[in-house]
């Protein structure tokens, strides 16, 4: 059962209709040639932040926590095998990868969670099959790439990271906006630093943050920073693109209730159609945007094109 807060926030935010019956890329559709643009035309020097986490089985992030996000594990299947019937002429190695589709940086896409038996713009959950989503599949995602704006809420607050549970409020996005001196435009891509990956002991220094001998994977997931339901409203009203930041659970964990489980994923990818993202490294970035006080960015985060898919792993890439 709903509470009335997250009943009366839904009704407020809710886009079913407002780009069609037949919309499959919700706020997306905000992702326009002028906001293209406006990303492009943030690039001064030129510098280049991968934002996605190392994928392997000593970088994995998961503790069980959630069903089916199993830890990368890649295994070579062929190891300097000649092509011809010369050994010492061209020889081919190839590996393979298993690991769950959200399980280290990626998306979610709209097919990924639904209630009352929706999914975003009033599709049913149940063309989510076996197969995969047959109406919302992340494939949908065509390119994502536009102004990327980084909001540091941790050192909106002065500290490296913000206490494991706090919950990002409207005000505190607002506050961001303020300090460092940035608007957000509809259209815009934001992204949101906790600094939650303190727990994984990510050297901030290097792409990929390779984790350190204090990584706890535990820590990271529970009790997380994240979003609050309130907050949900703010991206609304800015009309925002797409959202991500840098924790498992995107939204403050454990929630603000004992009524609404998850409720802004809900929110997000159900009644409005935002696509959200975990699990993006954003320490190197937010560093060099302090040092200069430039928070906008070309960000291209381009999912995988998995067709069926209910989201995607990715290495976004921040040219400021």
């Amino acid at each position: 059962m709903a509470s009335a807060r997250f009943t009366q926030i839904a009704e407020e935010i809710r886009n079913w209709g407002r780009w069609g019956p037949d919309d499959r890329i919700g706020t997306l559709n905000l992702l326009d040639d002028r906001a293209r643009k406006r990303g492009a035309a943030s690039v001064v020097s030129g510098e280049a932040f991968p934002l996605g986490i190392g994928i392997s089985a000593g970088e994995g992030i998961q503790s069980g926590f959630i069903p089916g996000r199993v830890e990368p594990t890649r295994t070579m299947t062929v190891v300097n095998e000649p092509l011809s019937q010369d050994p010492n002429w061209i020889c081919s190695s190839e590996d393979e990868l298993t690991m769950g589709i959200q399980a280290a940086t990626h998306w979610d896409g709209l097919g990924h969670v639904s209630y009352q038996g929706q999914l975003y713009n009033g599709y049913p959950a149940d063309s989510v099959t076996s197969d995969g989503a047959t109406i919302l599949g992340i494939e949908h995602l065509s390119t994502v790439i536009g102004r990327g704006v980084l909001l540091d809420i941790a050192r909106l607050h002065g500290v490296d990271h913000l206490e494991p549970g706090y919950g990002i409020s409207y005000e505190d996005l607002d506050d961001a906006c303020e300090a460092q001196g940035v608007e957000v435009l509809p259209g815009d891509i934001v992204l949101v630093r906790t600094g939650q990956q303190f727990a994984l002991d990510l050297d901030g220094s290097v792409p990929f943050g390779r984790p350190g001998p204090n990584r706890d994977k535990i820590a990271y997931t529970f009790p997380s920073a994240g979003f609050t339901m309130e907050s949900a409203r703010w991206f609304f009203q800015k009309d925002v693109a797409a959202v991500a930041n840098d924790t498992l659970t995107c939204e403050v964990f454990p929630g603000e209730n004992d009524e609404d489980y998850l409720p802004v994923h809900l929110l997000h990818l159900v009644e409005m159609g935002l696509t959200q993202g975990q699990n993006f490294f954003l320490s190197r970035l937010a560093h060099a945007c302090a040092l200069d006080n430039r928070w906008t960015f070309l960000l291209d985060a381009t999912p995988l094109p998995l067709t069926g898919a209910v989201g995607a792993p990715l290495n976004p890439v921040a040219l400021r």
